[in-house]
């Protein structure tokens, strides 16, 4: 007469080396993090990274500010920085439709809707110089007061963030409008989830930018 099988108890992972094959579950936190795209991931770190270069920035200016008792209010606040950030916010507004023409295969109007954000994008980069412009006839130069010098490099390295998301927005609507000039390219197009994933790191990184500088605007503002 055999042996009954032996009885396996629960096993215990503790013991089980990486890389055995096992996955993590799916509701937890590595499960979420493994389904999130490349792409995504980049862009999720690469954001963290311009957080933290700007938060240090600021800290920098704060600082240079109390060091040197330097009072608010000496000079008034440039007005194309105001103007500018009421376009930026125009623009994101504008990008948030993209989405909802995606999803309706509206390619044509798609296009318009990058087209129109590349434009108040351009804006903004223009309004920035012009609020630049401004602080040198209010006498706050570039190689002044160290607090006024902070201003042209934050503000500066935001527009160059804008810059970037500026040729990521051209290239996408360059390929927007190849795909709308035939049927076939069109289905294709929309049927790639690629695109889609491109499309929403897009929205993501210029949300972010935008939020970037109403929080920034908001200090200058307040500090000034």
């Amino acid at each position: 007469m055999s042996n009954p099988a032996p009885v396996q108890g629960p096993r215990d992972d503790r013991n089980t080396p990486p890389g055995t094959g096992r996955r993590p579950a799916a509701g937890s936190a590595f499960g979420r993090i493994e389904r999130v795209p490349p792409l995504l991931m980049l862009l999720y770190l690469a954001l963290i990274g311009i957080t933290m270069l700007f938060v240090t920035l600021v800290a920098m200016y704060v600082a240079s500010r109390a060091q040197n008792a330097l009072p608010s209010g000496v000079h008034p606040f440039p007005r194309y920085f105001s103007l500018s950030t009421v376009v930026l916010l125009v623009s994101s507004y504008t990008l948030a439709q993209a989405p909802r023409l995606y999803r309706a295969d509206d390619l044509p109007s798609l296009g318009r809707c990058l087209a129109a954000t590349l434009v108040l994008g351009c804006i903004f980069s223009g309004l920035q110089v012009q609020g630049w412009r401004e602080l040198v006839q209010q006498g706050v130069l570039f190689t002044g007061e160290r607090s006024g010098t902070f201003v042209y490099v934050i503000s500066g390295l935001h527009v160059a963030h804008v810059v970037a998301g500026l040729l990521f927005l051209l290239a996408q609507l360059l390929r927007t409008l190849h795909a709308s000039r035939d049927a076939v390219r069109t289905l294709v197009f929309i049927r790639n989830p690629y695109h889609l994933r491109q499309l929403r790191a897009l929205l993501t990184y210029w949300h972010f930018i935008d939020a970037l500088w109403v929080a920034l605007f908001g200090m200058f503002l307040f500090l000034y």
